[in-house]
């Protein structure tokens, strides 16, 4: 029989989950997910992309400030859900609403357990310059991604791979994996092994002051700090245009067989030098202006050697 779920979630990666559940004919008790917010020119409220989707799908809604209160407990626990999905829905779960769902709680995370436990598993996998990296599902504790797993897919990260692209894999990825996993479990087959007790690192929300690009770093480092942080927060340099010193956020670049000084413009194409080798910028975008290819850039405004960045 399909199981009686609670699903937990909250970005656009929560989405893909949500959607193989309910295609799969599992029941979704309600969803929970964070309050909308104000955003846009307008500051009107936008309901998360999970909200968008449950609404659409015609499933109930709930939006708690926090889940550790009595009421909210006596609420959660009154769905009578057999199990809970949490995808990145960014509120902690107290002991006691872990314990609620007679077959417990399962997260889909965005990494390889235990290496990038935390928030920012997908930036922190590229900045790293890790080769793979994966989806797993864990069995909630009390605990920050302590959890047993149960399922696990990996997925390669070539140097193209920047933040967006590894995210959009990775929530189609779990999607299919976390399905799988609650047939599993409806079946009463689902195992759990311990994580590894080495290994262990952690996914530290990115900072803003983590984001300018240093060019006296190698080439392949430079690539993948800035395909980690692209398209948010965006890794940035600054470049004289038009007479002044302006920010430009560069969201993609490849390895180009060039040297120079680190900064250095090597050619009228948008090669940078690096402390070793260089790069191509593929994509970049000026402060207030939607991001464009580097040949869309160069017909509106034009750069060339001896120009650097900084």
């Amino acid at each position: 029989m399909p199981l009686r779920l609670i699903f937990m979630g909250t970005p656009e990666f929560a989405v893909p989950t949500l959607l193989e559940l309910v295609a799969h004919g599992h029941e979704i008790a309600a969803v929970y997910t964070r309050a909308a917010k104000p955003a846009g020119r307008g500051m009107k409220l936008q309901m998360s992309p999970v909200e968008q989707e449950a609404r659409r799908l015609g499933i109930a809604v709930a939006t708690p400030a926090t889940l550790k209160t009595q009421d909210a407990l006596e609420e959660f626990r009154a769905r009578q859900a057999d199990a809970a999905v949490v995808v990145a829905y960014g509120m902690i779960l107290p002991q006691a609403v872990l314990d609620a769902p007679k077959l417990g709680c399962f997260n889909l995370h965005a990494s390889l357990l235990p290496r990038w436990r935390g928030a920012a598993p997908i930036n922190r996998a590229i900045m790293a310059g890790d080769s793979e990296t994966g989806v797993m599902v864990m069995k909630m504790d009390a605990g920050l991604d302590t959890g047993d797993i149960a399922m696990a897919e990996r997925i390669a990260i070539t140097e193209a791979m920047t933040a967006a692209d590894l995210h959009d894999a990775l929530a189609t990825l779990g999607g299919d994996l976390m399905v799988r996993a609650i047939g599993a479990l409806e079946r009463g087959m689902l195992q759990f092994r311990p994580q590894a007790s080495g290994g262990v690192s952690y996914a530290a929300k990115i900072d803003k002051a983590e984001t300018r690009i240093d060019w006296n770093r190698p080439a392949r480092d430079v690539l993948r700090h800035i395909h980690g942080l692209s398209p948010f927060p965006g890794a940035w340099c600054e470049m004289t245009l038009e007479g002044a010193v302006q920010r430009v956020k560069i969201l993609r670049c490849e390895i180009a067989g060039g040297a120079g000084a680190p900064g250095e413009l090597l050619d009228d194409r948008l090669m940078v030098a690096c402390q070793q080798g260089a790069l191509r910028i593929v994509e970049l975008q000026r402060a207030g202006k939607q991001p464009m290819k580097t040949e869309e850039f160069l017909r509106g405004t034009p750069i060339k050697p001896p120009a650097r960045f900084s």
